[in-house]
Formats: structure tokens, sequence, C-alpha cells
């Protein structure tokens, strides 16, 4: 029974998380504006803000449908990973774990970027169906 489920609850996890990361890198161009965003991470001492913002709002957003379509992912899971590390220790880190602007939230996207990463998504995971491919490929001289 957990074998059956297991591409199915990985499926869902890759699509909970990475509808995250994009909904926050989307803000990033939406909501904020990379100008904004910009101001933000100069604000919180982000060093290269000018470029750590625009790349991290596209980091944000294609790694989560990364995640989604289960492609690249341990790529995308660490990139995402190191992305919210620099959350912590620029953003969240004064505040705590726990409490307003805590790095709770940030902690747990990190590390679910890193387990959803390296568990190799599951049967439902482009990385698995297009390995199955190249495997079952025959080969050519």
């Amino acid at each position: 029974m957990v074998d059956q489920a297991r591409p199915v609850v990985l499926l869902l996890a890759r699509i909970a998380i990475g509808v995250i990361f994009i909904v926050h890198g989307y803000q990033k161009f939406a909501t904020m504006g990379i100008a904004g965003t910009t101001k933000f991470f100069e604000s919180a001492g982000i060093p290269l803000a000018g470029v750590a913002a625009p790349a991290v709002a596209v980091l944000e957003v294609a790694g989560g449908l990364a995640l989604i379509l289960g492609a690249a992912l341990p790529i995308a899971g660490t990139l995402l990973a190191l992305d919210m590390i620099g959350a912590i220790v620029f953003v969240h880190g004064a505040n705590g774990l726990s409490g307003d602007g805590g790095y709770e939230f940030v902690l747990a996207l990190a590390a679910a970027s890193l387990a959803v990463g390296f568990t190799g998504g599951g049967a439902l995971a482009l990385d698995n169906v297009l390995g199955r491919r190249r495997s079952t490929a025959p080969a050519t001289a």
C-alpha cells in the first residue's frame, strides 16, 4: 500500500512546495516589482541586490515549476534550499525561529526542497519518465 501511494504523495508534496515558491517568486515581480524587491534586498544587506532580486524571483518561479514537473530535481531542490538559507541569513534569522518574521517557515521550505530534490520525485516525475525512456531506448551505433 505504501509503495502504491508513494508516487502520489511525492507528487502532492512537489505541487504544494512548488506552488509556494511560484507564488513567492511571482510576488517579487508583480506585487513588489523588481525595483521594490531590489530596494528591500538592499535594506536587508543582500549583496548585489540589483542582480540578486531578479535572479531570486526567476529562481523561485522556475524552481517551483521544476518541482511540480519533477524536472532537474537535485538542481532545483539545492538552489531553492540555498535561496531559503539566504533568506534566513539576511532577513529572518535575527527574528528567531518562531514568531513574527521568524525563520521556521523558510527553514521548512529549505528542508522540503532538499527532501523533494533528492528523493527522485517518484514515478510521476518528469526526471523519472525521461530517465526510464533513456534507459529503455535501444542503443545506437
